[in-house]
């Protein structure tokens, strides 16, 4: 369960910070999804940076477009895409308004309101797997294009809101190359996690998508 303390919502000016402050911060940090059946509380346990125009990794490398609008700001909103054409990943936006720096919400572990968290994960084989990855995160969460642009920092009467949780100490916090990213933006040490966290994604490499025939 979440302490009272917790539960306060992280303040707009937390995310506006430059990417790589804030994504190892968020490690600890409870999310908080409104659903029909209930309200699903998520500990992050791991996290992607993505640095906009500064990162060949970022969905806003090479400028805006409608589908990466939000990444540009405010701060503290909900930046949803469709992946794959099957899956839905979340992101929060940090820095500055223009900038359009996000962290990729990659797992976590489920703290309040499994049970509706489990009839969306039908395939877990028990609570940890339950958002151990950035779709099983969404999936859980029932997170999906609806909800970009949602305000993760409003007080009441979102969807979506981010409270302030437990924050890790820094030597709990490990870093490493992001999960799947190629060419120049996959040099950059930019995921972080819990270390020996059960709930965090197994690391994988890049491998190229074969086209078929």
């Amino acid at each position: 369960m979440i302490a009272p303390p917790d539960r306060m919502p992280l303040p707009r000016d937390f995310f506006d910070r430059p990417v790589l402050d804030v994504a190892p911060d968020l490690l600890g940090r409870v999310l908080v999804r409104e659903t029909p059946d209930g309200p699903i509380a998520l500990r992050l346990t791991e996290v992607e940076a993505y640095d906009g125009a500064n990162d060949p990794g970022s969905h806003a490398f090479r400028g805006r477009t409608p589908r990466n609008d939000v990444m540009f700001g405010p701060p503290g909103h909900v930046y949803v895409y469709f992946t794959y054409g099957m899956w839905h990943c979340m992101n929060l936006v940090c820095g500055p308004a223009g900038d359009a720096s996000a962290v990729l919400l990659r797992a976590g572990e489920i703290v309040e309101g499994a049970g509706p968290a489990r009839k969306r994960r039908l395939s877990a084989r028990n609570d940890k797997e339950l958002a151990k990855g950035p779709a099983r995160l969404a999936t859980a969460l029932d997170v999906d294009r609806s909800l970009d642009g949602v305000d993760a920092c409003a007080a009441t009467g979102s969807p979506l809101r981010i409270l302030a949780g437990a924050p890790v100490t820094a030597d709990q916090v490990c870093n490493g190359p992001r999960t799947g990213v190629s060419g120049d933006g996959g040099i950059h040490p930019w995921r972080f996690w819990i270390a020996d966290d059960p709930t965090v994604s197994p690391y994988r490499a890049h491998v190229p998508r074969r086209r078929s025939r």
